[in-house]
């Protein structure tokens, strides 16, 4: 096996017409979310403000409000859609000997045992496993997954914390813009909600054949969509806000990560939890001037993370963890936008929760 060979992720082969046709596709939901919200632009502002609302206090105070709304809208969906998913360090990436030895190999055992030395020689924080206690491996990517890492079979690449793959934001939502995700939905509701609010006076008006205007039909369903939106959008919210407060990706809290307990593998969907604040904190970060800013201002680097609770067969291996810091800083491989005060408050973080979760 080549060099070349050895160490190049096995991604789908198709050809560049169906490719161009596929990229291409992937963005439709989100012109139809781009289409949805310049109609209700021309619905709320010209047809209900311009031409219907007399009142000019009433006026000014729903287009201010409405426009701050909607640039914290769109602010937070564009960098929830072009923020980089970041790449998994290449340290994690089998070098052509020992990917040679992995694929050659006749028994699992043998391929274990690669994997196993590969993670020590290299000092990879890892502790995350199969049921089996394997290591996580990455055949479409030859390269050991880290911790909270997980292949995205559309965008084609293993993605750091991945949460889920958002067609509607045409891309994956992940450590580096998980916060821009949570930040979308939720001022994507309020935009909804008020919209809404504002505009049931007029649907009433308008069921009462009270409202004589051109641009009536608009109006009544802006009402409709905002509405509808906001019903969906609720539970969206919601059950995001709840994966915040446990530590938890979507993928996890339907597949439990796995870590070493008592002496044993096992599942526990509370692993990473180091109590509400501080699993807000690591979404959102330590200066609350940026909470709900749509800037970067999450803990770490998306490969290491704090954990609830450590097995004393693990505890001797924590030493990776500082090593593996150490080496990101010198190599300066750390996810752009993540700076080394970010990598101390993590720090903080681990320190109270090790002091209120104590094992």
């Amino acid at each position: 096996m080549s060099a070349t060979t050895a160490i190049t992720p096995k991604f789908s082969m198709m050809t560049t017409p169906c490719r161009i046709c596929f990229k291409a596709a992937k963005w439709l939901p989100v012109l139809f979310i781009v289409t949805v919200v310049v109609w209700s632009y021309y619905a709320y502002v010209i047809q209900l403000n311009l031409f219907t609302i007399a009142s000019i206090i009433e006026k000014c105070f729903y287009l201010i409000v409405y426009h701050v709304l909607l640039g914290l809208f769109l602010w937070a969906y564009w960098q929830t859609i072009f923020t980089d998913i970041g790449t998994v360090p290449k340290q994690f990436r089998l070098p052509p000997t020992e990917l040679d030895r992995y694929e050659s190999a006749e028994t699992d055992e043998v391929r274990r045992d690669v994997l196993e030395r590969f993670i020590q020689k290299h000092s990879l924080p890892v502790y995350n496993r199969t049921m089996t206690g394997d290591i996580r491996y990455c055949d479409k990517c030859v390269q050991v997954k880290p911790d909270r890492c997980h292949h995205c079979s559309v965008c084609g690449v293993c993605v750091l914390k991945l949460d889920h793959h958002c067609p509607w934001v045409n891309n994956c939502v992940a450590f580096t813009n998980y916060k821009f995700f949570i930040l979308f939905l939720g001022y994507a509701l309020l935009y909804c909600l008020f919209i809404g609010a504002t505009t049931l006076q007029y649907f009433i008006k308008f069921w009462k054949n009270q409202l004589d205007v051109d641009g009536k039909f608009h109006i009544l369903f802006v009402f409709f969509v905002s509405i509808m939106f906001a019903i969906s959008l609720v539970s969206l919210f919601g059950y995001h806000v709840f994966l915040v407060v446990k530590n938890r990706s979507t993928l996890e809290s339907f597949r439990a990560p796995i870590f070493r307990l008592n002496h044993t593998w096992m599942q526990d969907k509370d692993g990473f939890s180091l109590g509400a604040l501080n699993n807000f904190i690591e979404v959102f970060g330590d200066d609350r001037k940026l909470w709900f800013l749509p800037v970067a201002s999450s803990l770490g680097d998306g490969v290491t993370y704090p954990q609830r609770c450590v097995d004393e067969d693990t505890d001797d291996l924590l030493g990776a963890r500082q090593r593996w810091a150490d080496d990101e800083e010198e190599n300066e491989l750390m996810c752009t936008g993540y700076t080394n005060s970010h990598t101390h408050a993590l720090e903080e973080v681990i320190v109270q929760a090790n002091h209120t979760n104590p094992v």
